[in-house]
């Protein structure tokens, strides 16, 4: 029989995981994945290396180097994650190879606290990108009004673009302008396109979690009916928007010049209340030509439990725009909530940024304690 994640490759969906570490590359977790769960790609985001680097024994000893010659906590930050990602950037080289450079992706995200200046962005992404020095590295930028400029400038100088944080579908419809505006640029520098990618990251349970929390406040019958369908049908109705440009005159234009589409990818797709299926946000999500990165439990249960369509998008947009409409009737402010998400996305990373900062000044601090003390 056809396994869950058979289905999910064969029905046109791309399989990234939404994860990594230091442990996952040197015991060869990530390389296991790849192997046997169709992994093809990686994500990684402030949050995530938060974690790895405030849980990791595995990084003492680049630390104890780090700290030996006096690095800073911006260095060692930079150098800590960089090496993951060029890491991992290697695990997957095989699959960028396979599939002609459209998976076998790592992403690597600019500092959240330059999401506000789009010059600062666009020097960072540089920098990252000459740091990992690989073909199949994804640079992450917010899809906040200051990074759109960012995204099309990183683009026209040949840089791939993971752009993050998208909730609302008219911030990814400037995001799919950004992203015409610097292929079209690089066309007119004269690069090779077809070296050029991008994905456009649409997260999906945040937006259950904070609409079912305006719904529950309401405490009636109609707003009850409508807990957990707004962000698949947000979802659903943003790829509605790709399918739409892929048939434009101005993306056939790029598309005979050898650019690549800019691919939806569904983010945070980890179920947040547990009275919902864990599999929600993959197996409603099923359309060809989308990328869906999951945590390792989501991942390990659709593999385990996922019952998966041919197709889950297409044919239900009529059906997404009733519930958007819907909310708004009961009172729902789409806008308010987008905006609401969006800032909060930025925070969070940012907080998750500075956490890790604070962890990496503690170690470094006691490392260089130590030293210290046996020199005295």
């Amino acid at each position: 029989m056809t396994s869950p994640l058979d289905a999910l490759t064969g029905a046109g969906v791309s399989i990234w995981l939404d994860d990594l570490s230091r442990e996952r590359l040197t015991s060869g977790s990530l390389a296991g994945l790849v192997a046997s769960h169709h992994v093809v790609g990686v994500t990684t985001n402030p949050t995530i290396f938060a974690k790895a680097i405030g849980d990791g024994a595995a990084y003492e000893p680049q630390l104890r180097d780090l700290a030996a010659r006096g690095a800073g906590v911006e260095e060692a930050l930079r150098e800590l994650t960089t090496l993951d990602v060029r890491w991992a950037c290697d695990v997957l080289r095989p699959v960028h190879e396979a599939t002609g450079g459209v998976d076998g992706r790592v992403s690597i995200e600019v500092d959240p606290r330059l999401s506000g200046d789009t010059e600062a962005t666009v020097a960072e992404a540089r920098s990252l990108w000459w740091a990992v020095d690989r073909p199949n590295l994804f640079i992450k930028i917010p899809a906040t009004r200051p990074g759109l400029a960012a995204i099309s400038t990183c683009l026209a100088e040949g840089i791939s673009v993971n752009v993050t944080l998208i909730f609302s579908r008219s911030r990814y419809a400037e995001v799919v302008e950004a992203f015409l505006d610097g292929m079209r640029r690089a066309q007119l520098a004269g690069l090779d396109l077809s070296r050029i990618a991008s994905v456009a990251s649409f997260f999906v349970s945040r937006v259950d979690t904070e609409v079912d929390a305006r719904l529950d406040k309401m405490a009636t019958p109609e707003a009850a009916a409508l807990r957990g369908r707004a962000a698949v049908a947000n979802a659903r109705l943003a790829f509605q928007h790709h399918e739409a440009l892929l048939s434009s005159a101005r993306w056939a234009t790029l598309a005979a010049a050898g650019a690549r589409p800019q691919r939806p990818l569904w983010a945070s797709t980890s179920t947040k209340d547990p009275a919902y299926p864990d599999t929600r946000y993959v197996v409603e999500l099923v359309t060809s030509g989308v990328v869906n990165t999951m945590p390792e439990n989501t991942l390990r249960a659709v593999a385990d439990h996922g019952r998966v369509p041919a197709d889950s998008v297409r044919a239900h947009y009529t059906e997404a725009r009733r519930v958007i409409e819907d909310l708004a009737r009961a009172g729902v402010d789409y806008d308010d909530v987008m905006e609401h998400l969006e800032r909060e996305g930025v925070a969070t990373f940012q907080a998750s940024w500075d956490k890790v900062g604070e962890r990496l000044a503690a170690v470094l601090s006691d490392h260089e304690d130590r030293r210290e003390g046996s020199r005295a």
